[in-house]
């Protein structure tokens, strides 16, 4: 029986959450039990029904359970996982080959295209998140105190994993925020998830081995494996996020965004966590794991890491593109040590180190607490933008029509339309109604989803029912 702690700080439907989490993990509640209906369980612990509803949304959104009108909420069939021998927990799993670097290393051009032209009064860019002044402020006050601190010795050729006081800045912030806990060196920044990605490529891979991503997904992803010559394969992605069982056998590399899948939003269940993690272990191939905009979740704390779970063969991607902005162009990849030294070896030979200045700057601005700030402020921010948007599409009967996802985190939603519905011409309608809204088909590799990704970070709340009630006369007559 669940049971509710009131001198626990939390609040009470996270610890009747960890508690079902527990239970369905160690096997307490076998898969395909039936778990007691809200109204019955409710007055059996002392709390409010809503509050059990709650913790079964929560749930079946991380994938634990699945529910039916007429079956009820049961708990999810796992996979089988096999503990590893107390000799293997000690050694650790195999990690992959590290493959010899190629000589020839080239240089990845751009790849983005020229941008639309045409302006839009309100566009729901998924791409950029919100700024202000008071970021502009603040950001500048770390500049020139950053500019006023430095000695000489600073403006020397840097360190290809980055700088250092950046680099423990970011190894703290990843301990207390997101449960990642790893040594120094295993930390190399770069300048965004593109850089990111070719080096990956180059430092981890040979040229022709194949790399599966989701589909629809991260065009940048498989547009820079294709430019490293890598036979990209796609995997599609349904409510439950990556499909892994479509995993190509011969991948040497799996890209995915488990905790809000770009761009169906998607959170990857538990299940296929545990099957992606061992299946990469098995056949020894690298995960990468882009966390591109966990850090905006609607409910609860963010999802646990797959990096936390097999850190052996798993490359982790942060970046402060969505926390912060995209102009700074500072992110970072996390991973085993070898792998790291190996993308910094890539690293000091193509880029060498990252511009000294945004790194002191971002570094000031983390020390003296502007970055907690401006994140709490932007939470609050999205916290009213997300639910303006949830608010509009269902009011304006988007919902009944379109079927409406990734909602739970993130600054982007999906509305998903028929395959047969004519997406191409209710994207150009909206944007002669000066509306952009973010076609799914241009997501997709191979998939022939459609719908919108509908970014809401850069519209206010008044701005957003404007556009939604204009979308939906466009698309609803």
């Amino acid at each position: 029986m669940l049971k509710v702690n009131r001198d626990d700080k939390r609040p009470i439907w996270q610890q009747l959450l960890d508690q079902s989490i527990h239970n369905i993990t160690t096997g307490k509640w076998p898969p395909g039990e039936l778990l007691l209906p809200s109204r019955e369980l409710a007055p059996l612990i002392g709390v409010s029904r809503s509050t059990i509803q709650i913790v079964y949304e929560e749930l079946f959104s991380r994938g634990y359970t699945v529910t039916s009108r007429r079956g009820g909420t049961r708990v999810s069939e796992w996979i089988d996982v096999t503990r590893p021998s107390e000799d293997a927990a000690i050694q650790g799993p195999v990690p992959p080959e590290l493959p010899l670097l190629n000589a020839a290393i080239g240089h990845l051009h751009s790849w983005f295209g020229d941008k639309e032209n045409r302006k839009a009064e309100i566009d729901f860019s998924p791409h950029e998140p919100y700024l202000d002044e008071h970021f502009q402020k603040n950001w500048r006050q770390s500049f020139l105190q950053a500019s006023t601190a430095t000695d000489l010795d600073r403006w020397a050729y840097g360190d290809a994993y980055g700088f250092l006081p950046l680099r423990e800045q970011i190894q703290r912030f990843l301990s207390l925020e997101r449960g990642v806990h790893v040594d120094i060196d295993q930390i190399i920044l770069t300048s965004g998830a593109q850089h990111s990605i070719d080096l990956i490529a180059q430092a981890l891979l040979h040229e022709g081995e194949t790399v599966s991503v989701e589909d629809p997904g991260f065009p940048a992803a498989w547009m820079a494996m294709k430019y490293r010559r890598m036979q990209v394969v796609s995997v599609p992605v349904d409510e439950y996020g990556l499909c892994v069982d479509h995993i190509h056998p011969g991948s040497k590399l799996v890209y995915v965004t488990p905790s809000h899948q770009c761009a169906v939003g998607v959170i990857m269940s538990e299940p296929r966590r545990q099957q992606l993690i061992h299946m990469a272990a098995g056949q020894r191939f690298w995960i990468v794991e882009d966390d591109y905009d966990s850090e905006f979740r609607y409910r609860g704390d963010p999802i646990p890491t797959l990096f936390s779970q097999r850190p052996q063969n798993t490359l982790y991607m942060m970046s402060f593109s969505k926390m912060i902005a995209p102009g700074i162009r500072i992110s970072a990849i996390i991973g085993p040590k070898e792998a790291i030294r190996q993308l910094a070896q890539v690293q000091e030979l193509t880029y060498r180190h990252l511009p000294i200045m945004e790194q002191l700057t971002l570094t000031h601005f983390i020390e003296h607490g502007h970055f907690m700030r401006h994140m709490r402020r932007v939470r609050n921010v999205y916290r009213r933008r997300h639910e303006a948007m949830t608010k509009a599409i269902n009011t304006t009967g988007l919902s009944e029509r379109f079927t409406l996802s990734g909602v739970e985190t993130g600054l982007h939603m999906l509305l998903e339309a028929d395959s047969s519905f004519d997406e191409e011409a209710v994207t150009n309608l909206a944007l002669e109604k000066g509306i952009r809204i973010y076609p799914l088909s241009n997501y997709c590799l191979e998939s022939d989803r459609k719908g919108w990704i509908l970014g809401f970070a850069k519209v206010d709340e008044t701005t957003i029912e404007e556009g939604i009630n204009h979308l939906a006369k466009i698309s609803l007559s």
